[in-house]
Order: C-alpha cells, then structure tokens, then sequence
C-alpha cells in the first residue's frame, strides 16, 4: 500500500541537501564552536555560515539571529525574556507554546479573533496598558494557515513603544516574510525540512532582552549551552533552500491546496472550510465534517494510506477539543468534526485526486455509522 503525507504543519521530512550539509559535522567538523583549536574553529566557521544564512531568508542582520533547540524555546525566550515583571498581550489562537509562556507573565491578556480565525489589530490597541512589556501574535496558525496582519499589529506595539514578537513558524517558507517593526521573530527547522532540535529568534538589535538559561555566555548571552552546530547548518541550508526554491514551491502547492479543497467541497455534502475567506499560506486547508468524528476520519484515512491530522500535533492525545476552533466560533462538536491537511514538496496532483477520493469513502461509510447525522 501506497502511503501519502498530508501533515507537513507538524513536521517536514530532512531534504537531501540538508542532510548533506549535516553530515560533515556529525563526523569530520565535530569541534565545539567555543574552543581555539582547528576543530573548534572548523566548528565556528559553519555556525557563523548557517546564521547568515538564517539570517538572509529574514532578511535580517547575521548578529540578531540567536540559535535555540526549536520554536517553543524561541517563544519561551521571546516572551518571558520580555515581560518579565508586567504585562503580555498574545491572541487566543496562539500556538500554546505562547501561551502557556504568557501564563507564567504577571498579567496577560489574550485578544479574540474573528470568525475567520483573524485578529482585529484595534483589539490590540485596545488590549494595551501602561505596564505592557511585549505583544506576541503568529504571522500564521498552525491549524488554519490564517495569516495575521502582523505589519499593522508592528506599527501599533511601535507607537506605543511596546516590543512586539511574531511566531513565525508556520510562516517561514510559506508566504512572505517582511520584519519592519517586528523586533522578535521565531522560526523552527522541522517545519522546513531542517532537523527537529534546532530553531532561531530573530531579535532586533538594541533589543533588551533577558536569557532564560544561565551557564555561559554562547548565542551573544541569550542561550547558554555548547551550541547545536549541526543542526544550526541543518536550518541555515533549509534556509537557503528557502530563498532559492521558496516562492515557486508555494505557488506549486496552492495549485495543489485549492484542488484538494474544491475536490472535497464538490464531492462531500456538509464540508466546510474553516477559516475560509481570510488570507492563509498555501500549504494549509481545515475542513470540517458535520457529523463526523475527526478521529475516526483520521483513523480511517491512516488506513488507507493517507497522514492527516485532527489539530495541532504538540495537542496530539488531548481531551479537549481545538481551542483554535473553539476561538473562531465553533462548538465543541464542530470542533471534533474538523480535519487539518498541509501539503509539502513531496505531494503531487495524483496523490490529492486520491486523497479526495478516500475522503469522500471515508466520510460517506462514517455517516452511516452515524444515525444523527442528517
């Protein structure tokens, strides 16, 4: 049986030329970065490469990116290194690696979004105090690929000199990435064909930020530990793939995301695409089921060969439906009934036209399952 991957949101595949660029440092380049002799200067010279690389597809300076073991450190240091002591204000779709950081902030304050899964940017104006130290809203969610209008939300966190920060983990390598008036930016390499373990935030310079871990004076003070050289060359190559290939992939799979989307629309009654009508990347289409359960879609998918997901994969197991969905309107059994599919590099035409096929056999023997369903 064939199998075919539908949930690049949670994790990429390592490409061929990232593990290329990994290898040499697990076997010939092995030095710590931080010591004088060859080894350590080999070490060096690589780590210095994939932060300019990093850097580049940012389009930001090599000595404001900080290495981290992934998106949910970058978060973590982005917003407790910021609000220490006062007040953080984030939206209620955050991934919960933002949120359960501003958790442990004196006070935050997390802003609705609107049916679409969209952050009015005057509910941030208006959400702000005198003792606000940091604002944090993703370029993009994870479970709907809805795209925040982060340029507005920079604008307002500027004027009202408060530091803003973007998760932009699901943005990097899906959509355009601008970072005027951002000062703190999180990417993550898993979810660009790089390896799990390795992540960046950007962090603007005269930025003042306070580390979250103590030991050394590595990552210009930020992050203390003997850095991770191979996977920081692992993203910084993922990196440059980015900006080399980025822009006709995308163009690629939204050609892809909108058959898949029409193709399930016209075949399966009671489809809705949640999120529908906001700007999204173009790997990502949430769409929900009336009267089905997203599990047992997932299951039966699985079984035929098809990866799919029914939320965010750090939720994986959880009892509680999406808050994600919850935030943009649904019921809990709305929720329950909403199946996310992301594209990647590896999906092709033939795969979708089969996937819409196993869809529509799945949904339709689920609902006979189903007596309630009308």
């Amino acid at each position: 049986m064939h199998r075919y991957y539908f949930d690049h949101n949670a994790t990429t595949p390592v490409s061929a030329e990232v593990l290329e660029a990994m290898l040499p440092l697990l076997t010939e380049d092995y030095g710590n970065a931080s010591s004088i002799h060859y080894f350590g200067q080999a070490a060096r010279r690589r780590l210095d490469e994939a932060r300019r690389e990093v850097a580049a597809m940012l389009g930001a300076a090599a000595e404001e990116i900080v290495f981290t073991s992934g998106g949910t450190e970058a978060d973590n240091l982005a917003l407790l290194g910021m609000a220490e002591g006062g007040h953080a204000i984030t939206t209620a779709v955050e991934h919960p690696a933002v949120l359960a950081a501003a958790a442990q902030c004196a006070a935050r304050t997390a802003v609705r979004v609107d049916g679409r899964g969209v952050v009015d940017p005057d509910e941030i104006r208006r959400a702000l105090r005198p003792d606000t130290k940091v604002i944090s809203v993703m370029h993009a969610n994870n479970e709907l690929g809805v795209i925040q209008p982060i340029g507005e939300i920079a604008r307002i966190a500027r004027e009202a000199g408060v530091a803003f920060h973007s998760d932009g983990v699901q943005a990097a390598g899906k959509t355009p990435i601008d970072l005027s008036g951002i000062d703190l930016y999180t990417i993550s390499a898993h979810k660009i064909y790089g390896p799990k373990g390795a992540g960046a935030l950007f962090v603007r310079k005269g930025t003042k930020i306070a580390p979250r871990s103590h030991g050394g004076h590595h990552e210009h003070g930020l992050r203390a530990g003997t850095e991770n050289v191979a996977g920081a060359a692992g993203l910084g190559r993922a990196a440059r793939w980015v900006i080399e290939c980025g822009a006709a992939e995308q163009a690629r799979e939204a050609v892809l995301r909108d058959r898949l989307e029409q193709g399930i629309l016209d075949r399966v009654r009671g489809a809705h695409v949640n999120g529908a009508g906001a700007p999204r990347t173009a790997n990502t289409t949430n769409i929900r089921f009336d009267g089905v359960d997203s599990d047992a879609l997932l299951i039966a998918l699985d079984l035929r060969g098809f990866a799919v997901s029914s939320g965010a994969a750090c939720s994986s197991g959880a009892t509680e439906p999406s808050h994600v969905l919850l935030a943009i309107g649904l019921t809990r059994l709305q929720a329950r009934s909403s199946i996310r599919f992301s594209l990647g590099r590896s999906n092709t035409a033939e795969q979708v036209d089969a996937l819409i096929d196993a869809v529509a056999d799945a949904v339709a023997k689920l609902r006979k399952l189903a007596p309630a369903y009308a």
